[in-house]
């Protein structure tokens, strides 16, 4: 069964920065594709960032030049660099598996967020 922990959110101040990492288990986690999404109150999940397994990345607009995405398969390790954040990415950030082509999620099991607050 996949399984995936996020962790690295926290409470900062609009300008500040963060680094979330997502640990996956269960899976053969180098050969799949990985995402970033985003759920603040009221909204869907949106997918933010995603990397593939060769390593090329695409963002959404409102983030790119602000976050990075990466990946260690090594440590089945997926990271968010997150800098000049702002109050509209408040937000419990989850990772999971992702179509590339559809930015559709591949897994029903979704780990627990983090919680990332940004404050004006």
């Amino acid at each position: 069964q996949v399984r995936f922990v996020e962790s690295g959110g926290g409470l900062v101040q609009a300008g500040g920065s963060l680094r979330l990492s997502c640990a996956a288990s269960g899976t053969t986690f180098s050969f799949y594709a990985m995402g970033w999404f985003r759920q603040a109150p009221g909204n869907q999940r949106e997918l933010v960032a995603s990397i593939d397994s060769g390593g090329s990345t695409n963002y959404q607009d409102s983030v790119k030049g602000r976050f990075t995405i990466s990946r260690d398969n090594a440590k089945r390790t997926m990271y968010l660099q997150m800098v000049s954040l702002k109050p509209s990415d408040t937000a419990v950030y989850y990772c999971n598996i992702v179509s590339r082509a559809t930015g559709t999620p591949l897994n029903t099991n979704w780990g627990q967020g983090t919680q990332v607050t940004v404050s004006s």
